[in-house]
């Protein structure tokens, strides 16, 4: 039985200890020093550990600052959307998991050291390139080591070459034009995981504009953590998200940040709370700001 949302720590050792082939991700990162994660990777990790770069491995390469980091089409690493961390596209992304001889019979597990912040990334590319057997390791590399979990330093031994095989996406992605094409109609519900202050347009550290997309609802992602690092009760979560939905479908729901990586959080959690699998739109505020003609929203 695969699993496909969330993993506890004994989980994953008892995993370990078995048969099952299995893949760890560490995708530890961080905005303001990239280089960081890769450090505090090879200070310590779970035995086994893949590391997974936001910027090199979960990202085309970025367009000039300030553009939407879009290349050119049909180019070998052309993204499938804009935004600062645009979203390589299938093929790329395959050749990446082949490389490090991730196959499609395997049990990914996915972690960080933030919060679930960056590891939800690569649970939703899986998800995308058709793969369902991918968790997030709940509580990240801090419930791993309260659980009694050893840590390894250095680099990892290579794995051999696979060929993985791209499947029919399982998770849905949208781009600017879908969204704007529906804002304000029952059929979409924007839900924006940007910290309150950015969402309001009080504040913008990393985009040239301040503010929000029209009508979007804001649900910072930490709060779907509880004190301990880990989710929330699935029925706590529902209740929540039930709150803050007030009536609208589910089933509308489309989930932006700033760059379409704090935005899974809450697409993750609104699947443990049991509602459907909804969409993501992979290039959030910082590709939706960058043409002038997209209406723009504060307070």
């Amino acid at each position: 039985m695969p699993y496909t949302l969330l993993i506890s720590a004994p989980r994953l050792q008892e995993l370990q200890r078995s048969s099952q082939r299995l893949m760890v991700f560490d995708c530890s990162f961080d905005l303001a020093t990239p280089s960081h994660g890769a450090a505090l990777y090879q200070e310590e990790h779970i035995p086994g550990a893949v590391y997974a770069d936001l910027d090199a491995d979960l990202s085309a390469r970025h367009g000039a600052p300030g553009h939407s980091g879009m290349l050119v089409a049909g180019s070998a690493d052309s993204p499938c959307s804009g935004g600062r961390h645009p979203l390589p596209n299938r093929e790329r992304f395959a050749t990446w998991l082949s490389s490090i001889g991730f196959a499609n019979d395997m049990q990914a597990v996915v972690y960080d050291r933030n919060g679930a912040n960056y590891c939800g990334r690569l649970w939703w590319m899986l998800k995308w390139m058709g793969h369902d057997a991918v968790a997030v390791l709940d509580g990240g590399l801090q419930a791993w080591k309260a659980a009694g979990g050893a840590v390894a330093s250095g680099d990892e031994p290579a794995h051999f070459q696979t060929n993985f095989q791209i499947k029919e996406p399982l998770r849905q992605m949208v781009d600017a034009q879908q969204v704007w094409q529906r804002l304000h109609r029952p059929e979409q519900t924007v839900l924006d995981a940007r910290a309150a202050p950015r969402y309001r347009g009080e504040v913008e550290p990393l985009d040239p504009v301040a503010g929000h997309i029209p009508g979007a609802l804001n649900r910072p992602f930490s709060q779907n953590l509880g004190e301990d690092g880990r989710f929330k009760s699935a029925a706590q979560l529902r209740q929540e998200f039930d709150a803050l939905l007030a009536g609208r479908d589910p089933a509308s729901v489309v989930h932006q940040c700033g760059s379409g990586v704090s935005a899974i959080p809450n697409l993750l959690a609104m699947e443990i709370a049991g509602y459907p699998p909804t969409a993501l739109y992979a290039g959030s505020w910082s590709d939706w700001c960058s043409d002038p003609e997209r209406p723009v929203e504060r307070g």
